[in-house]
């Protein structure tokens, strides 16, 4: 066993913004036993209308259009809530909500030898009928130096292909042969980022999704560590954090593991189902609970870890945006900061299951 004393899992709160094509600086990772100097934002009351987007869908995953506000019951902490909005979008309708993907490629967390079949994928899914995207997407490159974004949205898959093919990948392969402050320095750089984007994601208005084609940082399953108070207490702080900037920016994330049936054995492929339930307090907090698969799920979006076609992953995972319904409920008051509450959506029809963030931190 490890203790975590000499380590820093804190997030650092930078803000990502986007420039044309541009090249964005991303904070440095601490150094062991660094304490972040980034001052905390006061929580937010959460009281008041909570937003669902809810994802309906039989055996074969894809998304089900045509259902209506009767056919949904929503549950907090296992008690049916009245809906107060609904609302149906589809892609293809002229009025439908603004929603883009942002297709985030991580080189940080993949080796260098996986990198040429991973972009051969990505550009695979981008040609795809002729390089015509069924929705708008926006490409997000993360390297241990920088992010590189595409300052917009488009639906020309050559065009996003270009800008894939001349990017700067700055790899480093500081995967398990750096050992365990490694892992730390991957957990530092993934979870800052993925905490700056979804920061300015929330001036942007609409539905996102955040497709992350990673196999995860393995820091969270590396060797068990003893965490002490201190340690759940941060690591719960980054957990609340970030589920709440994913809330904010309406982010639904979704894993793809570019390394496919080679990853298929490999034990952080299902270590992250021993963490699927929410954290309720910091006492109960693990490392594993802010794996990448496990805040996916929260999200209310997929982990696709099992085929090497990737492209057609990517593309299972971007059909959420074809057809998904907005909910509305009302979140009560929170007796206590941080307070944890499971959501749930049931559908009235035989064959299909709901997906939607599966719970949140309520603050008074």
């Amino acid at each position: 066993m490890r203790n975590l004393n000499c380590l820093t899992l804190s997030l650092t709160l930078a803000t990502l913004t986007t420039c044309a094509i541009a090249q964005v600086s991303v904070p440095a990772p601490k150094a062991p036993g660094h304490k972040s100097e980034a001052p905390i934002t006061a929580p937010v009351s959460t009281a008041g209308p909570l937003d669902l987007e809810v994802v309906v869908s039989a055996k074969d995953g894809k998304p089900i259009a045509g259902l209506q506000q009767q056919d949904f019951t929503v549950y907090l902490d296992k008690k049916p809530q009245p809906i107060t909005s609904f609302r149906a979008v589809e892609a293809t309708a002229a009025a439908a909500a603004p929603i883009e993907t942002l297709l985030l490629i991580d080189t940080v967390n993949t080796r260098f030898t996986n990198i040429a079949y991973e972009r051969g994928e990505i550009d695979r899914f981008l040609k795809r009928n002729n390089g015509k995207l069924p929705q708008p997407i926006r490409l997000v490159i993360l390297s241990d130096t920088s992010v590189q974004i595409t300052p917009q949205a488009t639906r020309d898959g050559n065009q996003l292909a270009a800008f894939l093919d001349k990017s700067d990948i700055g790899l480093r392969d500081i995967g398990r042969d750096a050992g365990f402050y490694g892992w730390t320095e991957q957990f530092n750089l993934s979870a800052s980022a993925l905490e700056s984007l979804a920061a300015a994601e929330q001036a942007r208005p609409g539905r996102k999704l955040l497709i992350r084609i990673s196999p995860g940082w393995p820091l969270l399953s590396g060797p068990e560590v003893e965490l002490t108070s201190k340690d759940e207490k941060d690591l719960f702080t980054t957990l609340v954090a970030l589920s709440a900037s994913l809330r904010k920016a309406r982010i639904t994330l979704s894993s793809v593991d570019p390394l496919g049936t080679a990853d298929d054995i490999s034990y952080r492929t299902m270590f992250y189902q021993e963490f699927e339930k929410g954290v309720p307090s910091a006492e109960k907090m693990q490392i594993g609970n802010l794996a990448l698969q496990v805040l996916a799920l929260q999200s209310g979006g997929r982990v696709l870890n099992s085929s090497n076609d990737v492209a057609s992953e990517i593309a299972a995972a971007a059909s959420d945006a074809e057809a998904f319904y907005t909910i509305k409920i009302v979140s009560p008051p929170a007796t206590h900061p941080n307070e944890y509450r499971d959501i749930s959506v049931k559908v009235d029809k035989p064959g299909l299951t709901a997906r939607t963030r599966t719970g949140y931190y309520a603050q008074p």
